[in-house]
């Protein structure tokens, strides 16, 4: 083949080079390969360049490997290229890398051993493989055994799945994981739990018949054959087991590090149990048999444990505890009989010391004389033609006969446990057909092989050669029905083989030829051996070195077999007097293992199997002699060659499945491949020869959709055509130029190996050209960018360069500059020192001169200002008079000017006025205009009042400031007047001067030494103030740092508190969901009962022919509500009384109803004493508050609270009395039932009269009691009320307090409740029900004897159930009460933080205007003052003004509520006569105003007769069709109509009708949905209306939170009469169960839409690629027709919201089925991803997420985003994304961690080693990265579990939906055919 594909071995192609170490070695050619070259240039991975020698005689190429991207296929036929290198480096990358231990190899499922407990064996797994594909999953041994099932009911065709391997390998488990997922998906078709017995047999066959070895720790050492019987149905009916080749050497003889049979160290480990001191068994190690191994435990396993299940596995299979310590006993005999020590008498003979410990106690297990064993251990006797004698056995010998005899009684024993196994399996149920599971052990060649292994590769031989004749017919079969052109596959064929070893002359017939030799030995067979085959047959080769052994050519390798030992195998004799002396035994188990099969008993008491299997079973051979010498002639070889033709001519009767175990390595690590060991035992298994056969001739297949899809990228626009089949050829044609490399079949095109890698090399090549061009681009584009950025930098380097020459410049320029200014000022000082002299000499003179001109020029500006002063007022009176003037003189000419164009305009206005248009123009719109004038007018007053007002307080203003400034001036006035005379005083001054001048000369140096010292001082000062300053702002960092360190602490501490809150209120919320999921499912659990109940009654009424007189039963009889709920009606009662005097003419009272009704009267004792111990407890809660009131109150109430004591004293006397009589009745029942003389007239017939008589009397005073009680419970309730009036008016609002309130309230809610209780007691004694009259002997006789009643119907007055109902109400009253205090203690804190808030604003407000103040002048400061507080009065009025317009509004709301209540108080008084009883109507005089108004207004009521009421429930639930309803009538029709129904019979006050109305719709809504329960369309519509039925009993149930909702009417068509809470609960039920009923529809539904729609459908085409695909293919992703796309889950969604919104379904019911729909979307998608390998790639992730936005977007388009649907799917969306994130750094991981919060570890996990790349331009995720994940999330506190639980149901609510709907508005249609009702 490889020189075929010369043409690729190019540079940089990768190869495959052999390696002793590795197997095989990957390298890639560093030079092309030219045809003729010998040798060619490689590089290894590790960078190593090697010259890889050609053979020069064959040229044979190296193999080519695989491309990146077909490497960890599921299939190994998906390989390109097929060969044992690519075959064992895609198993190890899934192995390891991927952690995955199944792959498919065509028909083969590869099983890898990973020494390591997975998780994926749970129910989950099981659930998610039932029903699928074969391809369309991930490998699994679930998958294999689903195909099997499937075709098992498929072809009705006898299936077999055959697990073979070598010891370690995992065959064992593989085989139990088959059968369990068997038991799990089928079930039983019986009740007898076959599947449980099925897998009870395994730890019994591992106990008996699998040991440790040297390669694994419970290795099978014998083959089984297991077939499980299903019948028509496919349920499990039994099975059968068939053994092969027991290991019977292992008895006594094991090697180093290996164990005998578990069964003898569970034995050992377990001999300290009592039952076993008998055995007088001790350690392991104190037996021959049980310590050779010198290893007796196994890491991890405790074999006390392991004994207990095996004992348990026994009792479920029906062996009994005798026999079982029969077979534990032969067992411990075995034990001590290895341990009995034969010692040499001489040389030929042998002897057992007397008394010798271990063979007695042998002889005692086995009941056998001890004398005649010893004797037969040394001797054997002989038989000749002519005499018998006895002759002694050496040593040697003797010990062998031992040991022959220990391994003949446990082959025995293991022979009769298989049987009677098979008959615990067997079934009397019809088997139509089965599935056998084969675990037989694989090929096997040790250093010394011997006759075991020689027949188990004989086995694997024939295996072999059934195995290549079903691929290669699989092969033929695929090529022919894709109608392509083929030649004969060329196989190896191991039939000559075959007939070495079992043909005439062959080597098993030689072994018993010499067998049957007198003096045949192993030598001679050697040489017969040698003379037949040594020369005739190739396969047959004799070892150089030896003439004891020979070779074989298998079909997997040469084994060498020692010939020693083969006749004595062979032959397996046992000495004939030793079983003789078993036979003699007392020890009846020990005799039944030695006798013939006719004579065997079975543990269990059955007889042999008399039916069963029809269909091509095989059963054992008929013509097997009876005798036991006979038996004992058929050598072990002949035997085995029997069993296995039997055992091939089964699996050729039916379809083989194979499972291939491979050991990974030799040491048990887990997850640790030996590619020198797998490649061994993938030769020896076959699995290359699979490999092989496809590789010869098509192996790669794809369909035409497939191809078109994967190579588009290949194609040019003008190659697609719309036939997909001719584009596909034609596109091949071009590039594939040899057309033998494919064939076109029907549907499929086929590929010789290694072109699917050569397409791969082109399309990548094409893909790389375009990524080529688009990075070509790109870094044009950042190249580009990077230049730009590099020229930007450029330019700031140069500008920041050039900045700092001029800024060295500028240095330069100010230093010179700044020694110019020195020299200047240098200068400078210079001259202003001679300046400041002559300026010294200058001051003097000019001081007196200028005094005098400032003095001059003072009085001259004096006398300016006053004449300006008096020419200002002058010219301003002259401007003001002259304005005034000039004022007049313009308004008098404007009066003129307007007066002459008014009357112009006047003229005008009057010619217009005369028409009748102008006259209506301006009428129009007059009256609104003048309405707006006049709200104009009125706003404009307003305004002026407040103009007004502003002006008033401005002018008070003005006043004070004028009155200010006028005292100001004064002022000013008084300080001129001093002025004037001071300046007298300036002469007497200025000689003061010269005498001041003369002392500031004097004090001038003073003032220079002060100044020193005040410089000195201001610095000191200065430095303490710095210090200061410093100090203080560090106490201000100080204290911000304390206030920020205080808030922070509040922060976290709110935070803290919030997050408690909350988490205290989710996990409120969680355990609240639990609860009602746990309720939910005990419905269901009852409903399931409920169903396999009537099931049973169905097929026991179809089995009795005639049925039992008197013995009939209602519907009612069987629904859930007897036991709980559900009244039985009248005619009910009426029937059981009269089946009860049938039953009394008879014969006797049935003693099993009186022991029933003891039971409920035991049940009874115990309910009253739990209510009686809750009164207990609230009289003590009631006690403890009461003890906190003051001294007076409790004084005032000592005497009612000693009464009530007293009252409750006298009660428990009585109900001790009655317990006391309830004793004596008992006793005296069973003192009697066994007589039988429980007639009437017997003892105890009288006394259980006189008691129940007693006990009624009884019952009559309790009433009498319980009225008492309820009077004092009502003034006890009067006191708590003007208790809790005093707790609201008191200021003191403690916790305290609080708590005491609480108490208080639930002591007056339990007075409420139990004066409820009390009313209805006497409502229901007050129906005609319970006015009968005492009833008789007879009739109480027929009650014992009618079936127990449930707890309500014994206390019929109702006292218990009602006051549980009322405690009920309580506890939810009490927390509806302090949430309500809770929230408006909340609210009034809010508000209170709103007023300080606004405080502290005001007050900060305030603080920044006064410092604003502060800052501005004496004038403007004024001004500010003014205007802030003009500003705060305007906002005063205003804020008062708006609390006005509040008052008014109140006001008239409060008048609309007066006039409401006053109509609604007339309307009550009007309609008095409506609740008067027709008693109370004969005798009072009718109003005849209201008798019209009666006449015709309906009272939203039908009225029906009671015959009617089957007619109504038949045409109203039984045969109405949704559709109709739904379409024509109004939403919830059938509801109402069936609550009127109820109002008329709750009106007449006819308890019977009520309840059996009630009764016969829960019945039928059952019925109804049992019938059509697939039917979504009914389901949906049956759960709205009984919603709709339980809001309308809870909307007219007259409960005040129930009645808030209603309008006036609606509160006048409330129950008057009856509580219906119970029916409510029972509504509820049902309604529970009817959801989730709905929910199992639409899961059925949506489950075969969801995969193919999430996840296989390409909803963005082009975007995945397919890749290619084996054996075992997979559903494809590509749409074709009969498929399912997201739009058909849209769809679907749409469907089933528009049919529950046409139902008239509770919105919020509706949010928790799309809730519960998505879920189940979420998680089948999920699932179905972590175990399909190939969904796990990049362009999926874009595909599912593209998929959940479509769904949100339904949810958007539906409002229903927040019904908590999204969040059901965030585990989808994470998986999405971590499809498509980056993984390869630890920045990544982190992210990864962070993101996938809604996944766990192992879902992480997992999707990591999935992850698939789908283009050769992805890259597999890394082990290490891998690790870096796990570790990250180790901490992590989560379930183990990997896939979700699909079956999960959230707990539905049921939120109250009142309906705005009038009762009497409701018409009837006729299309009901309920012309039988009267509207009332």
């Amino acid at each position: 083949m490889n020189e075929e594909l010369e043409f690729e071995f190019v540079k940089y192609a990768r190869v495959w080079i052999p390696d002793p170490d590795e197997v095989w070695k990957s390298a890639e050619l560093t030079k092309d390969y030219k045809q003729g070259d010998g040798i060619l240039h490689l590089q290894l991975e590790d960078g190593t360049n090697l010259q890889h020698k050609l053979d020069p005689s064959t040229k044979t190429l190296p193999h080519l490997r695989n491309p990146d991207i077909l490497v960890g296929e599921n299939d190994l036929t998906a390989l390109s290229y097929l060969h044992e290198p690519a075959v064992l480096h895609n198993l190890k990358v899934r192995f390891i890398d991927s952690k995955l231990i199944y792959t498919y190899c065509g028909i083969v499922l590869v099983a890898i051993n990973p020494y390591e407990t997975l998780p994926i064996y749970g129910a989950e797994i099981i659930n998610a493989y039932s029903g699928q594909n074969m391809g369309d999953m991930d490998p699994h041994i679930f998958a294999v055994a689903e195909e099997a099932y499937k075709q098992m009911a498929r072809d009705e065709r006898n299936q077999s799945i055959i697990v073979s391997g070598e010891s370690g390998a995992g065959k064992t488990v593989s085989a139990k994981y088959a059968m369990r997922y068997f038991a799990t998906v089928s079930g039983s078709a019986s009740e007898a739990n076959v599947e449980e017995k099925v897998l009870a047999s395994n730890p019994i066959m591992e106990a008996i018949g699998n040991a440790k070895t040297t390669r694994n720790d419970n290795s099978s050492r014998f083959g089984k054959y297991i077939e499980i019987g299903f019948d028509k149905r496919y349920h499990i009916t039994g099975a059968n087991m068939r053994t092969y080749l027991l290991e019977k050497s292992r008895v006594v003889f094991q090697a180093d590090e290996e164990r005998n049979y578990h069964i003898f160290y569970q034995l050992c480990a377990s001999s300290r149990l009592p039952e076993f001191k008998a055995l007088k068994l001790g350690g392991a190690n104190d037996f021959h048999y049980t310590k050779q191994g010198r290893n007796p435990v196994i890491d991890g396993v405790d074999d006390a444990r392991e004994m207990s299940t095996t004992r348990s596995a026994f009792s479920l299979l029906g062996i009994t505890e005798l026999y079982q310590m029969g077979l534990f006993q032969v067992l411990a005999a075995i034990l001590h009989l290895g341990n009995v020590d034969v010692k040499d008498r001489d040389a030929d003979s042998s002897m057992i010391l007397p008394n010798n410990s271990h063979l007695m106690v042998f002889c005692d297990l086995m009941g056998v004389a001890y004398q005649d064993m010893s004797h037969w251990l040394c001797h054997k006797k002989l038989k000749t033609a002519t005499e018998t004698y006895i002759k002694p056995l050496p040593r040697v010998q003797a010990v062998n006969a031992r040991d022959a005899l220990a391994k003949h009684i446990y082959a025995k024993l293991f022979t009769w446990i298989v049987e009677h196994i098979n008959q615990a399996l067997h079934s009397t149920v019809q088997q139509h057909s089965f599935i056998g599971v084969l675990d037989i052990y694989g090929f096997e060649t040790f250093e010394i092989n011997s006759f075991e292994q020689f027949c188990i590769n004989y086995a694997n031989e024939k295996l072999q050669q059934q195995f290549n004749m079903h691929v290669f017919k699989l092969e033929q079969e695929e090529y022919m029905k894709e109608q392509i052109p083929w030649t004969l596959i060329d196989f190896y064929d191991n039939q000559p083989c075959i007939n070495l070893i079992e043909a005439k002359m062959g080597v098993l017939d030689l072994l018993d030829e010499e067998c049957r030799m007198p003096k045949g030995s192993d030598d001679s067979w050697a040489q017969k051996l040698y003379n037949t085959h040594l020369k005739t047959c190739a396969l047959f080769q004799k070892p150089r070195m030896s003439n004891k052994a020979f070779i074989i050519q298998h079909f997997a390798d040469k084994v060498e077999y020692q010939c020693e030992g083969f006749l004595a195998k062979n032959k397996d004799t046992v000495n004939e007097e030793q079983i003789h002396v078993l036979k003699a035994s007392k020890f009846d188990l020990l005799v039944e293992l030695f006798q013939d099969e006719e004579k065997v008993t079975s543990p269990t008491g059955a007889g042999p199997p008399t039916g069963g299997r029809t269909r091509l079973s095989v059963k054992p051979d008929k013509g097997k002699s009876s005798q036991a010498s006979k038996e004992h002639k058929k050598t072990v070889g002949l035997q085995f060659r029997n069993s296995l033709q039997l055992l091939m001519e089964t699996l050729n009767a039916t379809t083989p499945h194979y499972v291939r175990c491979i050991k990974p390595n030799d040491y048990k690590y887990a997850f640790t491949f030996d590619p020198k060991r797998a490649v061994q035992q993938l030769r020896a298994c076959g699995v290359l020869e699979t490999i092989r056969i496809s590789a010869a001739g098509f192996p790669s297949r794809w369909t035409y959709q497939e191809f078109f899809s994967r190579y588009r990228v290949l194609m040019k626009q003008k190659d697609v055509q719309s036939d997909k089949k001719m584009t596909c050829k034609n596109v091949l044609e071009k590039l594939v130029q040899d057309p033998d490399k494919y064939q076109f079949g029907k549907t499929k095109i086929f590929f010789r190996a290694g072109q699917v890698a050569y397409l791969e090399k082109l399309r990548a090549d094409k893909l790389r050209a375009a990524c080529i061009r688009i990075q070509k681009t790109i870094r044009c584009w950042l190249a580009r960018k990077k230049f730009l950025r590099v020229k930007r930098a450029t330019i700031t380097i140069q500008r920041h360069v050039r900045g700092y020459q001029a800024r060295c410049l500028a240095t330069f320029l100010r230093r010179t500059r700044a020694a110019v200014i020195i020299q200047k000022f240098q200068r400078m000082y210079v001259q202003r020192k001679r300046y400041q002299r002559m300026q010294a000499a200058a001051l003097a003179v000019q001081c007196i001169l200028r005094a005098y001109m400032a003095r001059q020029q003072y009085k001259m500006l004096l006398r300016e200002n006053k004449a300006i002063v008096i020419q200002k007022m002058v010219r301003g009176w002259l401007a003001r008079q002259w304005y005034r003037r000039s004022l007049a003189a313009v308004v008098y000419l404007q009066c003129c000017v307007r007066r002459m164009c008014a009357r112009r305009q006047l003229k005008k206005l009057k010619i217009e006025a005369r028409s009748v248009e102008h006259y209506k123009k301006l009428n129009i719109g007059m009256e609104n205009k003048i309405m707006q004038l006049q709200r104009r007018i009125d706003e404009q007053n307003k305004e002026n009042r407040v103009m007004s007002e502003r002006l008033s307080s401005a002018e008070t203003a003005h006043a004070t400031e004028g009155e200010r400034m006028r005292r100001e001036l004064t002022r000013l006035r008084g300080a001129e007047e001093e002025a004037k005379s001071s300046a007298n005083r300036v002469v007497s001054l200025q000689e003061e001067l010269e005498r001041l001048r003369v002392e500031l000369q004097s004090t001038q140096k003073e003032k220079k030494a002060i100044e020193d010292w005040a410089q000195t001082y201001q610095d000191e000062m200065e430095k303490m103030i710095s210090e200061l300053k410093e100090q203080n702002h560090l106490l201000k960092n100080e204290k911000n740092d304390l206030n920020r360190l205080i808030q922070e602490q509040g922060q976290q501490w709110t935070e803290k508190m919030q997050r408690a809150l909350k988490d205290q209120t989710s996990q409120l919320e969680c355990d609240l969901n639990e609860e009602r999921s746990r309720y939910q499912n005990l419905l269901t659990e009852h409903l399931r009962l409920e169903e396999k109940y009537d099931d049973l009654k169905e097929e026991m009424t179809l089995t009795m022919n005639v049925p039992k007189p008197g013995h009939r039963r209602t519907d009612s009889a069987h629904s859930s509500n007897e036991s709980e709920y559900t009244y039985n009606s009248e005619l009910a009662e009426s029937e059981e009384l009269s089946r009860g005097m049938e039953d009394v003419t008879k014969g006797t009272l049935d003693m099993a109803l009186v022991l029933k009704l003891q039971k409920r009267v035991s049940e009874l004792e115990q309910e009253k004493q739990g209510l009686q111990n809750e009164l207990d407890r609230r009289e003590e809660q009631f006690q403890r508050a009461r003890a906190r009131d003051d001294e007076e109150h409790k004084k005032a109430r000592g005497a009612e609270l000693e009464y009530e004591s007293l009252k409750r004293q006298e009660l428990e006397s009585e109900n001790k009395k009655l317990r006391h009589d309830l004793g004596e009745m008992r006793r005296a029942l069973v003192g009697t039932a066994g007589a039988g003389s429980a007639a009437p007239g017997s003892p105890a017939y009288k006394v259980l009269l006189d008691q129940l008589n007693a006990s009624t009397e009884e019952l009559e005073v309790r009433k009498e009691e319980v009225l008492i009680l309820r009077s004092q419970l009502v003034s006890q309730k009067e006191a708590m009320q003007h208790k809790v009036r005093g707790h609201t008016r008191s200021c003191k609002e403690t916790m305290t307090d609080s708590l005491q309130y609480v108490e208080d309230v639930q002591n007056l809610t339990d007075a409420k409740e139990i004066s409820q209780a009390y009313m209805g007691l006497k409502d229901t004694n007050r129906s005609p029900r319970y006015l009968r009259k005492p009833l008789a002997v007879n009739e109480l006789v027929n009650r014992l004897r009618a079936p127990p009643p449930d707890m309500r119907n014994i206390n019929e007055d109702g006292e218990l159930w009602l006051v549980y109902e009322g405690l009920k109400e309580t506890n939810r009253l009490l927390e509806s009460q302090l949430q309500a205090q809770r929230r408006s203690h909340e609210a009034e804190l809010e508000v209170l933080r709103g007023e300080l808030q606004a405080v502290k604003e005001e007050n900060h407000r305030q603080q920044q205007l006064l410092a604003q103040n502060l800052q501005l002048p004496p004038e403007a400061r004024i001004e500010a003052s003014l205007q802030h507080e003009i500003t705060r009065l305007t906002n005063e009025n205003l804020d008062l003004l708006e609390q006005v317009e509040k008052q008014d509004k109140t006001v008239r709301k409060l008048k609309k509520q007066l006039k409401v209540f006053a109509k609604k108080i007339s309307d009550l008084e009007g309609g008095q006569m409506e609740n008067v009883s027709p008693s109370q109507m004969v005798d009072e005089p009718i109003h005849p105003v209201n008798i019209p108004r009666r006449e015709k207004d309906f009272q939203g009521m039908l009225e029906y007769k009671k015959e009617d009421e089957l007619k109504l429930v038949k045409n109203l639930i039984l045969e109405l069709k949704p559709r109709g309803v739904a379409v024509n009538m109004i939403p919830g029709l059938p509801a109402y109509i069936l609550f009127m129904c109820l109002r008329h019979a709750d009106y007449l006050n006819d308890d019977q009708k009520v309840r059996a109305l009630l009764t016969s719709v829960i019945n039928s809504i059952k019925k109804i949905l049992k019938k059509r329960g697939e039917d979504f369309e009914t389901v949906s519509f049956w759960l709205a209306n009984t919603c709709r039925f339980l809001h309308c009993l809870k909307q007219y149930s007259g409960d005040e939170q129930f009645m808030k909702y209603n309008s006036p009417k609606q509160n006048e068509h409330c129950l008057s009469n009856f509580d219906l809470a119970e029916y409510r609960q029972v509504l509820s039920d049902l309604a529970i169960q009817i959801y989730q009923q709905l929910i199992k529809c639409m899961e059925n539904i949506l489950q075969p839409m969801i995969v193919s729609g999430m996840l296989e459908h390409e909803t963005i085409q082009g975007v995945s690629g397919v890749k290619p695909t084996g054996l075992r293919k997979r559903t494809s992703s590509i749409a074709d027709e009969g498929t399912y796309t997201l739009d058909s889950i849209l769809r679907q969604l749409s469907s089933f919201h528009a049919t529950m919104c046409q139902h008239g379904t509770d919105p919020e019911l509706i949010k928790q089925v799309v809730k519960q729909q998505f879920y189940i979307i979420g998680a089948v998608t999920l699932n179905n991803l972590l175990l399909r390998k190939d969904m796990c790639s990049w362009s999926k992730g874009m595909q599912i997420r593209y998929n959940v936005s479509q769904l949100e977007e339904w949810l958007r388009d539906k409002n229903l985003m927040v019904c908590g649907a999204k969040e059901t799917l965030e585990p989808l969306i994470q998986a999405a994304q971590l499809l498509q994130v980056k993984k390869k750094t630890d920045e990544d991981a982190e992210a990864i961690c962070s993101m996938c919060n809604a996944l766990t570890t192992a879902q992480i996990v997992k999707v990591l080693n999935l992850y698939t790349p789908v283009n050769a331009f992805e890259e597999r995720v890394s082990v290490t990265f891998i690790r870096t994940i796990q570790n990250r999330l180790r901490d992590r506190k989560e379930s183990p579990q990997l896939l979700l639980d699909t079956k999960v149901i959230y707990p539905v609510t049921f939120p109250f939906s009142p309906s705005s709907l009038a009762l009497e508005t409701i018409q009837i249609p006729g299309s009901l055919n309920l012309g039988f009702l009267t509207r009332v």
